[in-house]
């Protein structure tokens, strides 16, 4: 893995990728953020040598260098999952890119479920702890204390400083920002009516099918991390009712205006 992130990191480096200091991945709900970059250079991921290829058709497959408020930024536009048949290792490898190209923080956003059902859907959730139901670890490969500390500390995966900042933008601009716990489950397949019951038992506020991985990997190369949801439905196992995932994009696009003023305001102050 060390040759393969030395080949993809020259790579970017020649297309001008040069140390940008925020990594950025666009989930669902975040998209149109790349409209307010002053891009200085991209790379589409099938060009990248060694990088995955998004396959879900919502995500694009891009990877943008530029200017955001001040500051150098490297951007995901398109995000892989488990879902898609790639590995962990495949999922957090882009993260590790970032890392090597310069970051020093990475933000993420993504579009969840609301397992607390005092969240509404169309609302936003910092993510202030997670649970990882995704059945593996993307730290779980031979070498990996080549790349940073094998057991990494997960007791505060998210920055304080940073969430403080998040509320206290959302506060000055009138966003509704919840704070909770984001559990990963491996997806496709949205949740059985049971499967929203023990969620929220164990303590989940919102669950999705990403952003743990990159998290973890995050963690793991001593970045300073956070993370937003929209929340795109409401998970009631009380009054399920079949999943239209046109509405769920909606939902998100929805959103969305208010997670780019989140982001920016944000950007501003690192």
């Amino acid at each position: 893995m060390i040759n393969q992130i030395t080949e993809s990191t020259a790579y970017l480096q020649g297309k001008g990728f040069d140390q940008p200091e925020i990594g950025i991945i666009l989930g669902t709900g975040l998209g149109q953020l790349v409209n307010e970059i002053e891009i200085i250079a991209e790379a589409s991921y099938n060009h990248i040598p060694n990088f995955p290829t998004a396959t879900v058709e919502f995500h694009k497959g891009k990877l943008i260098y530029g200017n955001l408020e001040g500051k150098k930024v490297v951007v995901m536009q398109g995000r892989f999952h488990v879902y898609e048949g790639y590995t962990l290792q495949d999922v957090t490898f882009p993260v590790r890119i970032m890392e090597k190209l310069g970051i020093k923080t990475l933000l993420v956003s993504n579009a969840s479920g609301a397992i607390n059902l005092n969240y509404k859907k169309g609302e936003l959730m910092l993510i202030d702890d997670h649970i990882n139901l995704q059945g593996g670890s993307p730290l779980a490969f031979k070498g990996v204390s080549e790349l940073g500390e094998r057991f990494a500390d997960m007791s505060a995966p998210y920055d304080a400083e940073i969430n403080a900042k998040f509320e206290s933008i959302a506060k000055a601009h009138n966003i509704t920002l919840h704070k909770g716990v984001y559990t990963s489950v491996v997806g496709p397949q949205l949740e059985t009516r049971a499967e929203y019951r023990m969620l929220k038992i164990i303590g989940s506020d919102a669950v999705g099918m990403s952003t743990v991985p990159e998290i973890i990997v995050a963690n793991h190369l001593n970045l300073k991390v956070a993370a937003v949801s929209v929340l795109t439905d409401e998970c009631d196992p009380e009054n399920l009712k079949p999943v239209d995932i046109s509405e769920i994009i909606a939902m998100a696009e929805k959103a969305e205006p208010n997670m780019i003023t989140l982001f920016k305001e944000l950007i501003k102050t690192l």
